[in-house]
């Protein structure tokens, strides 16, 4: 069984819920108290053993790149104003060389269509797809316990990351079914997009962390296009469900949808209070607001 060492992270998405920010701003770039959510999810990955990051980008996100590479201005300038501190932080964050790629989408054509594009890079090896929209904040981040999962299942399998959800929100998810538990996971019997409440499986939602294995990109060559006109990752993985193992891991943690506007502030919120530097005046802060 081969160990999961490459990340896709799909980021190529056009961010219309957070425009006017994101008219020249990738999404992915807006921040969360002061680090990128691409940072956050990338750092989520890193702390899990991903050694190899895959950007699936699209126009205008040469920023990200830029991100993730090296700026001699910048830091020869906080060297000769004896900002080591601030150094430090850029070059340990800095990838190592050969340790993160872009590859580009096009055409908006969806999830899946994202993922089939890195093909090439991530080859014949099991790979982990990381949402940027999702953040997890965790003790044990998100990734690292679904690779504590497949390692502990034993054999090549798909796994999927999964929290409760209120049923009267279920439409809004793409819901699992509920079979044999094993240790922290449980066998998917059933993977349905956008249910009725009265046809949901379960409460228990898709949450924007997958474990795949590379047959999945066969399908995802062929796979015609579903919800929304756009080729879709679900799709992909209910057809590998009939030939290959499912499992679900409910994760440890918090999850924030920063694709929406009130995720994204809560999640600002949640990540400051969790800052020495900064929690107890933003509590003042807050207290005052809400007077």
């Amino acid at each position: 069984m081969k160990p999961i060492r490459k990340a896709v992270f799909p980021v190529a998405g056009l961010g219309t819920r957070f425009l006017p920010a994101t008219k020249a701003m990738p999404k992915e770039m807006l921040t969360v108290v002061d680090r990128p959510l691409i940072q956050h999810v990338v750092d989520e990955a890193r702390q899990a053993g991903i050694e190899h990051c895959i950007f699936v980008t699209g126009r205008n996100k040469g920023v990200i790149e830029d991100h993730f590479d090296r700026q001699f201005e910048l830091e020869t300038t906080l060297l000769e104003r004896g900002k080591k501190k601030e150094y430090e932080l850029l070059m340990a964050e800095l990838p190592a060389a050969g340790a993160a790629s872009f590859t580009r989408q096009q055409s908006p054509l969806g999830l899946g269509h994202a993922v089939w594009c890195a093909r090439d890079i991530v080859g014949d090896d099991p790979f982990a797809v990381v949402l940027p929209d999702v953040l997890v904040k965790a003790e044990r981040g998100c990734l690292a316990q679904m690779i504590d999962a497949y390692n502990a299942i034993g054999r090549a399998s798909n796994i999927i990351a999964v929290e409760e959800v209120p049923m009267e929100r279920i439409s809004s998810y793409g819901v699992v079914g509920i079979g044999k538990t094993h240790g922290k996971s449980f066998e998917i019997t059933q993977m349905v997009e956008k249910p009725k409440r009265e046809d949901a499986p379960s409460n228990l939602s898709i949450t924007g962390r997958y474990i795949l294995q590379p047959e999945i990109f066969g399908l995802l060559a062929d796979q015609q296009k579903g919800a929304g006109g756009e080729i879709q990752l679900t799709d992909a993985m209910v057809r590998l469900s009939k030939t290959q193992p499912f499992y679900g891991v409910k994760f440890e943690g918090q999850s924030y949808d920063c694709g929406m506007k009130l995720g994204f502030l809560t999640a600002n919120i949640a990540y400051a209070l969790d800052r020495a530097d900064i929690a107890d005046e933003l509590r003042a802060e807050i207290g005052k607001l809400l007077k």
